[in-house]
């Protein structure tokens, strides 16, 4: 049998930067796990394509057979009619166990920054969770730990820009002193191939070189873009109302309470040290005349799975 590295969600943002780092190694052939038809990706003819099956435990794990490393990117970003990240629990946990019983040697897993067990916010007990059960498994792994993607194609950082180029203020929650920590993907992918290639069990904060109080990220964003804009005080509740207004018009849902609440609690940086080099500021500017020129439809991927 041929040994293959297995990503879940290759047809995906985080998920194809990985499984195309992999293959520029050239070191194993590429298997994906996806609810996604390849058709008209980057990728297509180039990973073999498996489903992403988590109600069938049997064709899960034979999905897994033969694999070396799984990079697991699986998750959800909010609960919705359809899917919620309690399910996204349940679904992984499956993963984990199909994956120990097919004999998968080092399971690569994307968590959150900050995860805890007593955490208010549902997104962080359940990447806490996770964290548990996959060092109880017995497989060799690596968690990482990113705040913020960005990088073609990310959701927050891109729709930043998207209403700082159609609205003549933006509202900033509270003052915005409150920190992120933005990772490039391509950094984080090869962050991921890097680590899937060892042994030893780790956690890692993937976060980018610069850390950014969020009223300065805006700014920082708005300049890059030649759109300076007056960056107003609102409450919470005022923000969440805004968002929710402005995901009605354009059909997803741009922005949770829960999301609002967990970044006013600076959850979404750390202290320690870079696992990325390149720097969002001077990205941000080489990719001005693009960035935020679409908005980033969460809820379209997920329509597209």
């Amino acid at each position: 049998m041929t040994v293959v590295d297995c990503v879940t969600g290759a047809f995906g943002y985080s998920g194809s930067r990985i499984a195309a780092t992999l293959l520029k190694s050239g070191h194993r052939p590429v298997r994906t796990l996806t609810t996604r038809s390849p058709e008209g990706h980057a990728l297509e003819g180039r990973v073999e394509v498996r489903p992403l099956a988590f109600d069938d435990a049997s064709g899960l794990r034979r999905s897994l057979e033969g694999v070396d490393t799984l990079y697991n990117t699986y998750w959800v970003r909010f609960s919705k009619a359809g899917f919620s990240q309690a399910d996204a629990v349940s679904n992984t946990l499956a993963l984990f166990d199909a994956a120990r019983q097919a004999g998968v040697r080092r399971i690569v897993h994307t968590s959150i920054t900050n995860p805890t067990f007593d955490s208010p916010y549902e997104y962080f007990r359940g990447k806490a969770r996770l964290e548990a059960a996959l060092a109880r498994s017995g497989c060799s792994h690596a968690i990482l730990r990113p705040a913020v993607f960005f990088g073609g194609g990310d959701i927050l950082v891109n729709n930043i820009c998207w209403m700082l180029r159609r609205f003549p203020v933006f509202g900033c929650f509270g003052d915005g002193a409150y920190r992120v920590r933005p990772i490039h993907v391509e950094d984080f992918a090869r962050l991921a191939a890097r680590v899937g290639a060892e042994d030893e069990d780790l956690r890692i904060d993937a976060v980018g070189p610069e850390t950014w109080a969020y009223r300065d990220l805006v700014r920082m964003l708005g300049e890059a873009i030649q759109r300076p804009r007056r960056i107003v005080t609102i409450p919470p509740w005022t923000g969440v109302a805004l968002a929710w207004s402005i995901g009605c018009v354009v059909g997803d849902v741009l922005l949770t309470r829960a999301e609002v609440d967990a970044l006013m609690n600076d959850l979404l940086a750390t202290d320690g040290p870079s696992s990325g080099t390149t720097r969002l500021s001077t990205w941000a500017k080489a990719h001005a005349e693009t960035l935020g020129t679409r908005y980033g439809h969460e809820l379209a991927r997920r329509s597209r799975a």
